[in-house]
């Protein structure tokens, strides 16, 4: 969707907005000298790249305080999570969806985060009718043994990929193209590709959603309360670092890739240090050599395309947003409002600009 100026522009307006929270991140830093962990810890200038994540989890407001992904485990059971998807999907698309067990074969019971086509919609392939077909597969689902029998539970994370690639799906689902090459997720631009996932993953911190398939497996109980809200903290928890090293990633790869000269005054490393400059609150150090193992835009088919993972945030929080206008609380409002979303993103799919 985007030109480079556009790319440019976007991730500017972000770093301008990240970089007063991360800079006011070092307040982290500061609650480490005053807590009783200070002792390993004296001089806040002692300070280097790899101890942030270290003291991440143990700053007084890090995620750890916030919650534990097992102790969170318990209130996910996978069946109750499609439900509670199942039933989402029905509310903002108005689409039923069915168990076709033992219906279609299936070759593994286990999933990876991803999803993929079986068949697709089209004209040409197809006779009197269209096919179609998805395969979806979520990461690292784990059986526990309950009362005789096997419950599968999630963490919250496997929640949001269970969410996320079943974006994917429907908008491959829905699709109301019957070219074959333009039809579901077929010929969507690459940054616009992830707009459907992530919009889904929003879901998983709207409150209602979020109650109605946290039940614990073995009493019932809701989610309780002061968790919720820790999830909640626990998401902007250090964005503004988090959004400046993506930010970072992005811009290098762009200046890589239109500014940088080969066998110019500028080496590889002086173009990222430049980068850094501007999106690093510590600064770098002078023998960072990030970019070898940069395999994203080397060899990850991410080449002038790092940018795409802030530009599909960016639609997928605005399209949240417009739910957000109409009212969450507002049943028909929501309707609506996945009705439109529905007949433009997820059914023109790659046969429109997005």
């Amino acid at each position: 969707m985007a030109t480079v100026e556009k790319a440019e522009e976007l991730l500017e307006k972000l770093r301008s907005a990240s970089w007063k929270a991360g800079v006011q991140g070092k307040t982290i830093w500061k609650d480490l000298r005053i807590s009783p962990k200070a002792k390993m810890f004296p001089k806040l200038d002692d300070l280097n790249h790899w101890d942030i994540s270290f003291w991440s989890e143990r700053a007084p407001r890090g995620p750890i305080r916030y919650h534990n992904e097992e102790e969170l485990r318990p209130y996910f059971s996978l069946p109750k999570v499609m439900d509670g998807l199942f039933s989402l999907a029905n509310k903002l698309f108005g689409i039923d969806i069915e168990p076709a067990d033992g219906l279609a074969p299936v070759w593994n019971n286990d999933g990876g985060a991803w999803m993929d086509e079986v068949l697709a919609r089209s004209r040409v392939l197809s006779r009197d009718w269209y096919l179609s077909k998805v395969a979806c597969g979520t990461h690292g689902m784990q059986s526990i043994a309950t009362s005789g029998r096997e419950t599968q539970l999630d963490t919250f994370r496997e929640v949001e990929t269970v969410f996320h690639e079943f974006g994917h799906a429907l908008q491959h689902m829905l699709t109301k193209q019957d070219e074959g090459l333009v039809a579901g997720i077929r010929g969507v631009e690459w940054d616009a590709v992830e707009l459907p996932s992530q919009f889904m993953e929003n879901w998983c911190y709207h409150r209602d959603t979020l109650m109605s398939i946290a039940k614990h497996y073995a009493t019932g109980e809701t989610l309780p309360e002061e968790v919720y809200l820790k999830l909640l903290a626990a998401r902007t928890f250090r964005a503004g670092s988090l959004s400046l090293r993506q930010i970072r990633f992005a811009s290098v790869d762009l200046k890589l890739h239109t500014d940088y000269i080969p066998g110019g005054s500028e080496t590889i490393y002086d173009v990222d240090r430049r980068v850094s400059e501007r999106t690093q609150v510590i600064p770098p150090l002078p023998e960072d050599r990030f970019l070898c193992g940069f395999s994203h835009i080397f060899g990850g088919g991410y080449a002038a395309g790092y940018y795409s993972y802030k530009w599909a945030e960016v639609l997928s929080a605005d399209t949240f947003s417009a739910f957000e206008d109409a009212g969450l609380d507002n049943s028909q409002a929501v309707k609506e409002t996945g009705h439109k979303f529905r007949e433009t993103i997820l059914a023109l799919g790659g046969g429109k600009a997005p």
